[in-house]
């Protein structure tokens, strides 16, 4: 394991109250761990890549922050699980971050983190109408000009765009996508996805079980078929539909809603659209259909 005590800036992720492991942390507060440090074990994690927090907390179910570890610090080196997570035994808890600012960050991250590497891996493009490939497994792929389309095919890639009208879609397991621009389109195949655009008029579509999609702009369209996923709508005057078995869906007044209900023969019984006016069907609930019934359920 690697030690150093020089500040290092990092993200890290909560349940909802900013509980981690049902430790109450609070923004603006510095934290110190007694006694030894050890990754998955002892002490503070965080994580250097933004994306990478979404390995172990759920896109629309938890809450973000910037971070600072500015005590003993041990990086990840499990070759098996090679992702950015680090401990600390000493950590300051910056503002929480909303989902625009954290799409934001993790397209920032990725540009600055591509332009420093050589690895066919890591592939990044600032200018317009940019087109970036990747087929292997772990691949990171950025671009930050309009228009840009980004694909992978490998398993647990990395996709970020921060240029309006970019199109980002991935093949592989446990990809994650990012799309900070307007009219972005974002679409996966491999199950444990997960999908976030904070621009305008975006859309986003997943094929995958237990795929993750938020959309934080206005006008937005989500829509997933895989069993399991899990749709999060905070943009006004959006439209989300999740007819895999098992979805859920909620988001904010106004927004309507798809669901579908499965019978025992796997066979669809009921397929059923509602709008959210925060009396019938409540806003930021999630709701399965139960019965022909939206139903809320935690």
């Amino acid at each position: 394991m690697t030690k150093t005590k020089k500040i290092i800036k990092g993200y890290k992720a909560f349940d909802k109250g900013m509980k981690c492991k049902n430790f109450q942390f609070e923004e603006g507060k510095e934290y110190k761990h007694d006694g030894e440090i050890k990754i998955c074990e002892s002490g503070f994690h965080f994580y250097e890549n933004p994306l990478d927090v979404l390995n172990y907390y759920t896109l629309c179910d938890s809450e973000f922050t910037e971070v600072e570890a500015r005590g003993k610090i041990k990086k990840n080196e499990n070759t098996d699980n090679p992702d950015s997570k680090m401990v600390t035994d000493t950590i300051k808890i910056k503002a929480k971050l909303d989902l625009t600012s954290f799409i934001k960050l993790s397209v920032d991250f990725l540009l600055e983190k591509c332009g420093k590497k050589n690895d066919k891996n890591y592939q990044a493009a600032s200018g317009h109408s940019s087109q970036l490939a990747a087929s292997g497994d772990y691949s990171q792929l950025a671009a930050s000009g309009n228009c840009s389309k980004l694909a992978a095919s490998g398993h647990s890639s990395q996709l970020a765009a921060s240029g309006n009208c970019s199109q980002l879609a991935a093949s592989g397991d446990c990809s994650q996508l990012a799309a900070s621009g307007h009219s972005s389109q974002l679409a996966a195949s491999g199950h444990s996805s997960q999908l976030a655009a904070s621009g305008n008029c975006s859309k986003l579509a997943a094929s995958g079980n237990c795929s993750q999609l938020a959309a934080s702009g206005h006008s937005s369209q989500l829509a997933a078929s895989g069993n399991c996923s899990q749709l999060a709508i905070n943009g006004q005057n959006s439209v989300g539909a999740n007819i895999g078995k098992w979805g859920k869906i909620k988001g904010k007044i106004g927004n309507w809603i798809t669901l579908s209900e499965y019978g025992d023969n796997e066979k669809i019984i009921c397929v059923k659209s509602a709008m959210i006016d925060g009396k019938k069907i409540k806003k930021d609930t999630w709701y399965q259909l139960k019965d022909k019934k939206f139903t809320e359920i935690k």
